[in-house]
């Protein structure tokens, strides 16, 4: 897999003329959601290398995430008149450049494209690691490829247009690098204040997240062993996630997340013996700013079926995790039983209250 060019921003212009001169492309396209077309759109609409562009403008939230979507953009791209050697940006959140980069992979076998991720899960998470793809069949990123965006340009002044929902749900999956990361910048990131935000400081705990994540991938980029570690949290998450989707009560990607790390770092504590202090200490932040999901232990069984369904499972019926035993001590291609897993959301619901 080709390497992908992270750019934390000091100078946005200059930085998105260089990556764009560093194409020889025969036509730009500019791919935005409705959201980042109004608010984000201006912000870099006087840039000279932007002004031919051509736009293309999809529906906002993970409900347009699929193939309808996928297609319009595919159509739009042909009867613009891209080739093989257009070149495409994503201006937004993840869900555009999830698509935006499974477009880009797919239209004429790949052209070349870059992200400017608007939002802080997609700075941190979405735009960086070449995963793309589109929710299908009701499960989310079903469809996909491994393709990295040449340039990732990282701004965290886009995030001045973030609501506070929004920028947790980033949050959260920052959390979660400084969890398999290290005790420092763990510590960092549990003491930021959330309340009154310090973009200047944002900016530089993002640079170290993404760095976490790009280590990572480095590693492994097709998520054959190491980068496993990059899904703690996710396997409860993303069946939290399902079922906030099922109950037509949709919850933030970062918010199924944290909620999910409650559980995994319980079953970590369990299985692995990650320290209780730490457990608690991680938990305390996330009741303190994520609120809980509300459910009763009639739907662990809906939460069960939801985790077998898990992509990331080795073997069928057999859920896989990512365990810690200490902050930084990765434990992959862990299992439990499903007792064990109807225990953690028990400890869940009298954790969180």
């Amino acid at each position: 897999m080709s390497k992908q060019e992270v750019i934390i921003c000091r100078n946005f212009e200059k930085d998105l003329e260089t990556a764009v001169a560093s194409h020889a492309y025969d036509k730009l396209f500019l791919l935005t959601d409705e959201h980042t077309f109004r608010f984000c759109y201006p912000v870099i609409e006087h840039i000279s290398c932007l002004k031919d562009a051509v736009s293309i403008c999809i529906g906002v939230e993970d409900v347009h995430k699929n193939l309808e979507t996928l297609a319009y953009v595919w159509s739009q791209l042909s009867e613009k008149g891209a080739t093989r050697h257009s070149l495409l940006i994503n201006l937004g959140g993840g869900m555009v450049t999830d698509l935006g980069g499974f477009a880009a992979a797919t239209f004429k076998r790949g052209i070349s494209y870059i992200n400017i991720p608007t939002t802080l899960l997609s700075m941190v998470d979405a735009a960086v690691g070449g995963k793309t793809g589109i929710n299908f069949n009701g499960l989310k990123n079903e469809i996909g490829a491994f393709a990295p965006a040449d340039q990732v340009l990282i701004d965290c002044e886009f995030l001045r247009t973030l609501d506070r929902e929004n920028l947790l749900s980033g949050y959260a999956e920052m959390l979660k690098h400084g969890l398999i990361s290290n005790v420092a910048h763990w510590s960092e990131l549990l003491a930021f204040d959330m309340e009154r935000v310090d973009y200047g400081v944002l900016q530089q705990l993002v640079a170290r997240s993404v760095q976490v994540k790009e280590d990572v991938v480095a590693q492994d980029p097709f998520e054959k062993g190491i980068r496993k570690a990059l899904n703690f949290g996710h396997t409860v998450g993303h069946a939290f996630e399902s079922f906030a989707l099922k109950t037509e009560h949709p919850v933030l990607h970062g918010y199924a997340v944290a909620w999910g790390m409650v559980c995994e770092l319980y079953l970590s504590h369990i299985q692995v013996g990650f320290p209780s202090d730490k457990l608690r200490q991680t938990i305390q932040f996330i009741k303190d700013n994520y609120g809980r999901l509300p459910f009763t232990c009639k739907d662990y069984d809906t939460f069960y079926e939801f985790m077998k369904h898990d992509k990331k499972n080795v073997s069928s019926g057999v859920i896989n995790f990512t365990l810690l035993g200490e902050v930084g001590d990765i434990r992959i291609n862990q299992t439990a039983s499903q007792e064990d897993i109807y225990e953690l959301f028990d400890f869940y619901s009298e954790t969180m209250g």
